[in-house]
């Protein structure tokens, strides 16, 4: 391996045991200088996944209308057959994680026994908390728990072959608007908890152990070293990172997707620009600009700064609602939230003999899915910040603290928008009984 300053990867601090290998990190690579900027780029790996890249969208955009239901139907079909492997993996991870929390393993420290955290707790969970989940809280805060809701009040529904067509999680609560509400916001909190983030974590954890402890590159391939030894700098290593390179690709798309519908409708709802096509694309242009100038600043100035900026602003948007909102029912609604997900947790992520399919594979298979094509990117970048962590102190702020977060979050924003439904049918009901009266 060549030294630190060769490589870019910091040396491990105290005890580690690094790899020994004769690959030395960059070999491959492709440097430019081009203006005030570096070009820095794996040869076979970018040639690949760039033109690859560029051919795919270009085709998507030249044949919209045959390729979109394609898509649709090949969504569909991988969430259907393969939901048993999405919602097992995602249970594996949360075990794995769990355990590693308890034990001794968890006293191992990224980057060497002696390394020390290169950001403070604040910077470094703001950062982590908006790369894994800004625009998707966001987007689903509201929608998701009222939509949850409104299918499980409305009970089940069978087709004529004897399926179940209604949407509900579960049995559903026929008629019942307190189970409901547990119920909805149990469905709610899975897909936002400890399962989401048990997958980033897993990624990021081998990631950081591979990179800071032992001595490789901080890329996928680097995670399979001890199955395909060193045949991950040849081929084997290439189709991984290349695989990893458009998992990231749809992954971004969809999150970038659902913050430009997001943005486009407040913007429409506010200053009546129009929803269209255009509106979305100057959006995700906007959105990639700003992260783009984000990443080019470096991590300290550009990322950590947004980072935390996005926090303080989440913080403040979430302490207006709660203030502003109906103040009890959500700080009882956070714990009878939390109790409900503890409840309905076994039933929720069981992954064979399931009736509600629409819920567990149109919803959980698909969220499962979103989570582990987004996890190379988002593992990489929670990795690259985490050195000088112990196991047990990342994966507790990595997974046990995000989704307390997430349920406050979800309590808040879900919990009003249902409490606003129920008291707007209450009213309802109540000037009906009213009129009959008259």
């Amino acid at each position: 391996m060549g030294s630190e300053a060769d490589t870019g990867i910091e040396s491990p601090d105290g005890a580690a045991n690094p790899i020994k290998t004769d690959y030395e990190i960059g070999q491959d690579n492709f440097q430019k200088e081009i203006g005030p900027f570096g070009l820095d780029v794996h040869n076979p790996v970018f040639l690949i996944s760039g033109l690859s890249i560029v051919a795919f969208v270009f085709l998507t955009l030249a044949f919209q209308e045959s390729v979109g239901p394609m898509f649709n139907d090949l969504r569909g079909w991988l969430t259907s057959t393969f939901d048993w492997f999405f919602l097992s993996v995602a249970n594996v991870f949360v075990v794995l994680c769990l355990f590693l929390i308890v034990s001794p393993l968890g006293r191992v420290r990224l980057g060497g026994a002696d390394a020390t955290p290169d950001y403070s707790y604040s910077g470094w969970f703001a950062m982590l908390f908006a790369a894994g989940m800004g625009i998707g809280l966001m987007f689903y805060g509201v929608s998701e728990p009222i939509s949850h809701f409104t299918s499980s009040f409305g009970g089940t529904a069978f087709g004529d072959d004897g399926m179940r067509t209604d949407w509900a999680p579960l049995g559903a609560a026929a008629g019942d608007a307190d189970a409901a509400f547990d119920l909805g916001m149990a469905a709610t909190i899975f897909h936002w908890g400890l399962h989401p983030w048990a997958i980033y974590a897993t990624v990021a954890l081998a990631l950081a152990l591979f990179s800071f402890n032992k001595g490789l590159p901080l890329t996928m391939r680097s995670v399979f070293y001890p199955i395909f030894g060193e045949r991950v700098w040849g081929w084997t290593g290439h189709c991984i990172d290349i695989l990893a390179v458009f998992a990231t690709l749809f992954g971004l798309a969809t999150s970038l997707g659902f913050g430009a519908e997001q943005a486009n409708a407040g913007l429409n709802f506010l200053f009546d620009i129009p929803v269209s096509d255009g509106s979305k694309v100057f959006l995700i242009i906007a959105i990639t600009g700003v992260a783009l100038i984000s990443v080019l600043a470096g991590l300290d100035a550009g990322v950590k700064r947004l980072s935390e900026i996005n926090m303080v602003l989440a913080a403040l948007l979430l302490l207006f609602v709660v203030l502003v909102g109906p103040t009890m029912d959500i700080i009882t609604g956070f714990f009878t939230s939390l109790v409900a997900y503890v409840e309905y947790l076994p039933a929720l992520s069981n992954p064979v003999g399931r009736a509600d399919t629409n819920f567990s594979q149109g919803w959980t298979s698909f969220y499962w899915a979103w989570w582990i094509s987004w996890s190379p990117f988002v593992g990489m970048f929670i990795a690259r910040v985490s050195r000088g962590r112990t196991v047990r102190e990342f994966l507790t702020c990595v997974l046990i603290i995000p989704s307390l977060v997430c349920i406050l979050w979800m309590t808040a924003f879900g919990g009003t928008a249902v409490h606003m439904v129920t008291e707007g049918v209450t009213a309802i009901a109540e000037a009906g009984d009213r009129k009959s009266v008259v």
